[in-house]
């Protein structure tokens, strides 16, 4: 049974996942090694938890209780736990190198789960001594809010891990669905059509990004495309439409936009640099 949660990268992802974590009282761990990473996360989560307060979901008692039940280190002797989570850059090689240092301290029974929303799990945990403890756990930003996290199983997943993992999401009051391994696993590559589309249209003078965003939001859609990029981040949206496009041998349906990478070129990723397709920074 899982008890203690060990995030590995305190990034906007790790610190949600982190944090709902510690919405569904386990042990949790938030690990980086960038000491200034860590200080902003603890900023982060603790103007989080405020929110959550002020919205009803949580109240004051618990509040207090829930920034305190987060081990916050740069250490990585601490990051022993049932399970470790984690949500670090998108390169295979640091993904491998983090599992590989983890699973020499941790139990036999510890799981090992990526939050990758591109990199082929399988891929994965063939470079990793345990490959049947390796899974994916993809959650959606913002992750102590979002409800859906797909459950991602690779060639050598156990079944008992991947119903381990459930029972975690479940905790966590996730919803949740097991996904084999699949370039762009099941969001993401259904989502392509949505952003790449919408980036066609623009492309082509047919209409405004923001009319484009308007109208899909009218149609019952959260966010529009566009919108929806800012949140996500332009570069973090662009390595999954490159990532899917490589998969499927450059299949021309998924073909990244050209405006999307003269935004990342540019430095333009969108709420987390201050503009995007929107400007965030007045």
């Amino acid at each position: 049974m899982i008890q203690s949660i060990c995030v590995a990268g305190a990034g906007t992802m790790g610190r949600g996942i982190a944090l709902s974590a510690a919405l569904a009282s386990f042990k949790v761990i938030l690990f980086d090694t960038n000491t200034s990473v860590i200080e902003i996360a603890k900023a982060a989560i603790q103007k989080d938890i405020d929110q959550l307060v002020q919205r009803g979901k949580v109240n004051t008692e618990i509040a207090s209780t829930l920034f305190l039940g987060i081990n916050f280190t740069t250490t990585i002797s601490d990051c022993k736990a049932d399970l470790i989570i984690e949500a670090i850059i998108e390169q295979m090689d640091a993904k491998v190198a983090l599992f590989s240092s983890l699973s020499a301290i941790n139990s036999d029974n510890c799981i090992f789960a990526s939050n990758t929303s591109s990199l082929s799990i399988t891929a994965l945990q063939k470079n990793i001594m345990v490959p049947e403890r390796v899974a994916g756990l993809h959650f959606f930003n913002p992750a102590h809010i979002m409800k859906l996290v797909e459950v991602v199983k690779g060639e050598e997943t156990s079944d008992q891990v991947i119903a381990s993992l459930l029972e975690v999401c479940a905790s966590l009051k996730k919803t949740s669905v097991v996904c084999i391994d699949a370039p762009g696993f099941i969001v993401n590559r259904v989502a392509r059509p949505y952003y790449l589309e919408a980036m066609r249209m623009l492309e082509q003078g047919i209409v405004s990004f923001e009319d484009i965003d308007k109208i899909m939001e009218a149609s019952g859609f959260k966010m529009g495309p566009f919108r929806l990029m800012d949140l996500i981040g332009m570069d973090i949206n662009l390595a999954v439409s490159t990532s899917v496009y490589e998969a499927f041998n450059k299949e021309p349906r998924f073909e990244p936009s050209p405006v999307q990478i003269d935004k990342v070129n540019k430095g333009e990723l969108g709420r987390k640099t201050g503009k995007g397709f929107y400007n965030y920074s007045g």
